[in-house]
């Protein structure tokens, strides 16, 4: 049992100064003062810190990803570490670029591992490739059937490593994603991965408008890569979800617009905040290509980019905390439909994180275990 005294605590609503009692994995209560039982109970003393819910990162390559420039350039897989330095408390995994020479079941076992580590994870079946690669041979199989598996993604579309899928192949993945999903009591959205082809967004409006599909069952990502695709996307966030990716900046800053500034602009064009989530791209390869299509330039994303550009949006575009972790937390686990997640409330898993006046990370506990104590990491994954 841990109790922390003396928060002030966003849930992500501001609650005002209030103690907040963890016990096993579930968050047991909150009052403005508890006393402490004659049961053991770590108490710690949150004064002047503020305690947001655990940050769901909705777009991690947990198993490694990249390959663009050959083998040599494909990424690692994550490490735990570098999720908890990031606040991170719930991952959701995906394939990416390569579904040829990676698969679904890496990715699973990786979610399966970061579970036994300490932390939540789910992940999404499928790939850049149209027809997607699966477990079970069907999208809408592996969603219904396999308890980790909440959607599809990261599906390519307006892209040059895109399968390109016509209008029928992306109403046939979505609809057995949306169906799988209702089976299995899951989201059974479709993660999509927008290129830097113009009028992106023209694959699902079509879809939407050829088929019974809403908005709402596609979550794009990649909405802030550059301008013309962050203009579409201040229309589209008005319909249906848009996702920013905090990782690939300042590595492309003449392309990209910064994700603090994007969501603050998003907000300001009239997209509501509920469509708004951000995501790290963490161990994605971020390359770059020239007009030949070669690759000129390559990187890696982490998670830490979320925390970092949670805190600009606070600070730099002055956009109240109690909003601006919202894209990070109960967003995201509200379109994810992830149960207990994304929220302060009693009954609700134990994933909180402490940062002080300065927005630096003191604490963090996953699913009521300490994970970072006083700016200190305190468990690893194996190997680390």
């Amino acid at each position: 049992m841990i109790l922390f005294t003396n928060c002030e605590l966003y849930n992500p609503e501001y609650m005002g100064k209030k103690d907040v009692l963890l016990a096993g994995n579930q968050i047991i209560a909150i009052q403005d003062i508890i006393e402490p039982a004659r049961l053991p109970v770590e108490i710690m003393d949150c004064t002047g810190l503020r305690m947001i819910p655990g940050l769901i990162d909705g777009h991690v390559h947990i198993a490694g990803a990249g390959g663009e420039g050959g083998p040599a350039t494909r990424t690692p897989e994550i490490q735990l570490s570098r999720l908890v330095e990031a606040g991170v408390t719930t991952v959701i995994g995906c394939l990416g670029t390569d579904g040829f020479t990676r698969n679904v079941e890496g990715v699973l076992m990786k979610a399966k591992g970061l579970r036994q580590e300490g932390i939540s994870a789910w992940i999404y079946t499928g790939s850049y490739q149209v027809p997607p690669p699966t477990i079970l041979g069907d999208v809408g199989k592996d969603i219904a059937m396999i308890d980790e598996i909440i959607g599809t993604g990261e599906l390519a579309i307006s892209d040059h490593r895109s399968s390109v899928p016509t209008t029928n192949e992306l109403i046939r993945i979505t609809e057995h994603s949306r169906v799988g999903g209702m089976l299995g009591g899951k989201a059974g959205i479709v993660n999509i991965h927008m290129g830097d082809a113009v009028h992106p967004f023209k694959p699902i409006y079509d879809a939407v408008a050829n088929s019974e599909l809403s908005f709402k069952q596609f979550l794009p990502t990649h909405c802030n890569r550059n301008s013309y695709i962050f203009e579409d996307a201040k229309e589209y966030g008005k319909k249906g979800y848009v996702d920013i990716t905090a990782s690939s900046y300042p590595f492309f800053p003449q392309y990209e617009i910064k994700p603090s500034q994007a969501i603050f602009q998003l907000v300001e064009a009239g997209v509501p905040i509920e469509h708004i989530t951000m995501s790290s791209d963490g161990c994605g390869s971020l390359p770059a290509f020239n007009e030949n299509g070669e690759l000129v330039k390559l990187d890696m994303g982490f998670p830490l980019s979320i925390f970092t550009e949670l805190k600009d949006l606070v600070n730099i575009e002055k956009m109240p905390l109690e909003n601006a972790v919202k894209v990070v937390t109960s967003n995201v686990a509200s379109i994810l439909k992830l149960k207990k997640k994304g929220r302060i409330i009693p009954g609700n898993d134990a994933d909180v994180v402490l940062i002080d006046q300065q927005f630096k990370i003191k604490h963090v506990v996953a699913l009521g275990q300490l994970m970072m104590k006083d700016a200190v990491i305190l468990k690893k994954g194996n190997y680390e």
